[in-house]
């Protein structure tokens, strides 16, 4: 099971925790509730930290939350099988988490006033971020070299599909009211502006210094050393532990290590092919 893919509705998903059936349910069945607040993005595009944030909203900046309840328990993947069980028994509000492409999330989300905040990144960090990543969680296949996973990549044969086609389906929701968009370069360039902007998307009223609370709670050195977060308590099952850590840098632009000149060229034209005219304009352009 582990490191291998099943598909479903053209997309590649793991064997290890996932199944046709529970993306089927949560597609035709799962019922959103006005008061959910869904945490989406493409994976490694800053999940975690957006995660971190909002647990640190929903307390004020009170950080208790956050040490002592493990993330995966504060906002349950409706994605896979366990997430999506411990989604339904889950007290409102609920803050839930989806790496889930626009087309297989919850049909009803249309009925309802959930709030979704969708966090961007530089597909080029994303890349690099995923490579690495591939290669600890044992959810995902051996990455292989970085030239075959730039392929893979660029051609969205990797799981959840096509980064592209990700990005441009959710951003198709921009203008929404009950819809927030924000890229991880803002949230390093500007913290504190961040997080008064989700506030006041959330509805939610925090004073200056609950904000910094939140902005230093959730802060990357933070999160590495709280073990509720930096993902040390996954199961050996799902990720190999001395490959690496989970949180390895939380920069912007790290791709510029990893890609050579030839790699980032070819990302450029693929990039330009799918995302030129489309009236979208992102802090990497």
């Amino acid at each position: 099971m582990a490191r291998e893919y099943f598909t479903h509705k053209g997309l590649l998903f793991p064997c290890l925790n996932y199944s046709p059936e529970a993306l089927s349910y949560v597609e035709n069945e799962f019922q959103v509730r006005d008061d959910d607040i869904f945490n989406v993005t493409y994976p490694k595009s800053g999940t975690n930290w957006m995660l971190e944030i909002l647990s640190l909203i929903h307390c004020d900046g009170d950080p208790g939350w956050v040490r002592s309840v493990l993330n995966w328990e504060r906002s349950p993947w409706v994605d896979n099988q366990n997430g999506l069980k411990a989604a339904l028994k889950y007290p409102p509000p609920r803050l839930l988490c989806s790496h889930l492409p626009v087309q297989l999330f919850p049909k009803s989300l249309q009925r309802s006033k959930a709030k979704i905040i969708y966090t961007l990144r530089c597909p080029k960090d994303v890349l690099v971020s995923l490579y690495h990543f591939s290669k600890l969680l044992r959810l995902f296949k051996d990455p292989g070299s970085l030239d075959s996973f730039l392929e893979d990549f660029l051609s969205g044969n990797v799981a959840y599909g096509s980064w592209f086609d990700h990005v441009t389906g959710w951003m198709g929701l921009k203008g929404n009211e009950n819809f927030f968009p924000i890229t991880y370069e803002e949230l390093q360039q500007d913290p504190l502006g961040s997080v008064r902007r989700i506030c006041h998307f959330l509805g939610k009223e925090l004073s200056e210094e609950q904000v910094a609370a939140v902005v230093e709670n959730a802060s990357f050195q933070s999160m590495k050393g709280n073990k509720m977060s930096n993902f040390s308590q996954v199961e050996d099952q799902y990720m190999d532990h001395q490959k690496g850590e989970f949180l390895r840098k939380g920069i912007c632009g790290d791709w510029r290590n990893h890609l050579s000149e030839a790699q980032s060229q070819r990302f450029d034209t693929v990039y330009r092919e799918r995302m030129q005219g489309l009236g979208m304009t992102f802090p990497w352009d």
